[in-house]
C-alpha cells in the first residue's frame, strides 16, 4: 500500500492517512491521479475553497482527500486529433 509522504519531522516522514489506493477507487490510473492532484493543488493555491473539511493539512493531502471523496472529477477530453498527424507530414521540404 502506497501512502503519501508529507512533512519531515525529527528525521522521519509522517505518512498521510490518505492512500493512493483510496484515490484509485475513483480514478482509473495513477497518471490521471497525478494530473488531477497537481491541478487541484494549483486551484487551491490560487484561492479555491476546500471541498472537504481538513485542518492543518498540506494542499496535496487535501487534494487527494477530495479525489478519494469523489469531489474532484476529470473532464474527459475528446481523443480526436488534428487533421495533420506527426507522421503524416505532407509539406514539401524543398
Amino acid at each position: 500500500m502506497c501512502s503519501l509522504l508529507t512533512k519531515k519531522k525529527r528525521g522521519g516522514f509522517i505518512l498521510a492517512r490518505i492512500t493512493v489506493e483510496d484515490c484509485l477507487k475513483r480514478v482509473p490510473n495513477r497518471f490521471l491521479l497525478v494530473h488531477m492532484a497537481t491541478k487541484r493543488v494549483r486551484q487551491i493555491r490560487e484561492g479555491s475553497e476546500y471541498l472537504v473539511s481538513s485542518s492543518k493539512n498540506e494542499d496535496i493531502v487535501v487534494s487527494l482527500r477530495e479525489i478519494a471523496a469523489g469531489k474532484v472529477f476529470s473532464k474527459q477530453e475528446d481523443n480526436k486529433t488534428d487533421s495533420k498527424h506527426l507522421d503524416d507530414d505532407t509539406s514539401d521540404p524543398e
